[in-house]
């Protein structure tokens, strides 16, 4: 074997020893959602188990992403349409490359975001495996992971709506 592979062999399995198991875990469908708790731009305290017997579609997403852009008036869309049926949409935002809470505020007003919106952190990213972005999680009444979306298109925004009326008649 090369050197270098022998090298990076060796780099691999220090950092598998090294680095927790759960660092590297995904959530599944069909098994509890990693819990959520953040503060929103607005200063409110939210909570996946706050969420508790509503339909939940959070997305992570930032200002300068193209696809969430693209996701943007279908989630606002979503939550005017769903959300007196018990569907909630929150958003949260890695708050990087300048997205400051400033950036955030002013992005939610000049698109008239109708839905709570948070700045949150790299653990909660390595909770919900966010990579990349738009990252889109759909979780039932009961914190079940039912449905993960990567990136925006029309298949994903029928599936999304489909998923979401499913949940919701149950």
């Amino acid at each position: 074997m090369p050197r270098i592979a022998k090298s990076m062999v060796s780099v691999v399995l220090v950092l598998g020893i090294l680095i927790p198991v759960q660092a590297f875990a995904v959530p599944q469908k069909g098994k509890p959602a990693p819990a959520v708790r953040v503060v929103t731009t607005n200063g409110q305290n939210v909570s996946l188990a706050g969420y508790q017997g509503q339909v939940v579609v959070l997305e992570f997403f930032a200002t300068w992403c193209e696809g969430c852009k693209l996701s943007l008036p279908h989630l606002i869309s979503l939550n005017a349409k769903y959300g007196k049926q018990g569907l909630r949409v929150l958003g949260l935002n890695p708050g990087v490359r300048g997205d400051s809470l400033k950036v955030v505020r002013g992005f939610i007003r000049e698109n008239r975001i109708n839905f709570p919106v948070a700045l949150v952190d790299d653990e909660l990213l390595i909770d919900y495996g966010v990579q990349p972005i738009p990252a889109i999680f759909i979780i039932d009444r009961k914190g079940i992971l039912v449905q993960k979306f990567i990136g925006y298109n029309s298949q994903i925004q029928t599936a999304m709506e489909t998923t979401i009326r499913t949940l919701l008649a149950q």
